[in-house]
């Protein structure tokens, strides 16, 4: 969606090499420029060196969307420390790591927007979530404070928090919970990333230009 109105997109991946790249076919069928690129956000050196990367191929970047994440739904009696360091590792410090790979460059040129990923998990209970719950609402407190650190600077920075979406992650998930969860949603049935995609979409774009935090 962001390729369709001119934006020049780099896809970070650290496994599915296969989806990113049918991620950018998509960009490229449409006439625009992208890029792929491997590195894991829990790791600052590759984050730093994905930048470098998207600096080198396109020049500062402008937009940021932190939607690299994992999701485990355990009991707490099967839930490990090596579980919830993992958890954080990606969901927590990867959007701090991203974000402070490019906020300088943003700050320099007064401009820039980020949107975080957080998940409905991280405002209402869920059971069996307490790793990946903890994690969302890490995001959105992250965005909170970000948003009015950088807001001087003309940089906005939002996040969504979904309910459930039709993702690997979901389809990943035992079926019975799914089903209860899809049950206890009015629109009775999963979000469609795109419908995703498009909330993204505005917060990037100048129609949300009075939305930040």
């Amino acid at each position: 969606m962001l390729a369709e109105h001119g934006a020049w997109v780099a896809i970070n991946y650290t496994q599915n090499e296969e989806a990113a790249h049918e991620a950018l076919t998509k960009v490229n069928a449409i006439g625009a420029e992208g890029m792929v690129v491997r590195a894991d956000v829990s790791r600052e050196e590759e984050v730093n060196r994905m930048v470098e990367e998207v600096r080198n191929r396109f020049g500062p970047v402008d937009l940021l969307v932190n939607n690299a994440g994992i999701a485990v739904s355990a009991p707490h009696t099967d839930m490990a420390f090596a579980d919830w360091k993992r958890m954080f590792e990606v969901n927590v410090d990867g959007p701090f790591l991203t974000t402070w790979a490019v906020k300088d460059e943003m700050i320099v040129r007064t401009y820039g927007r980020i949107v975080n990923i957080a998940s409905l998990a991280g405002v209402v209970l869920k059971k069996n979530m307490i790793h990946y719950a903890t994690t969302k609402a890490a995001v959105i407190s992250f965005t909170r404070h970000c948003a009015e650190a950088f807001a001087p600077h003309n940089i906005r920075v939002n996040c969504v928090a979904p309910g459930l979406t039709d993702t690997d992650i979901a389809r990943a998930a035992n079926p019975d919970a799914i089903n209860q969860l899809i049950a206890a949603t009015p629109m009775g049935r999963m979000a469609a990333p795109e419908e995703m995609a498009t909330i993204v979409k505005f917060l990037l774009s100048d129609d949300a230009s009075f939305i930040t935090g």
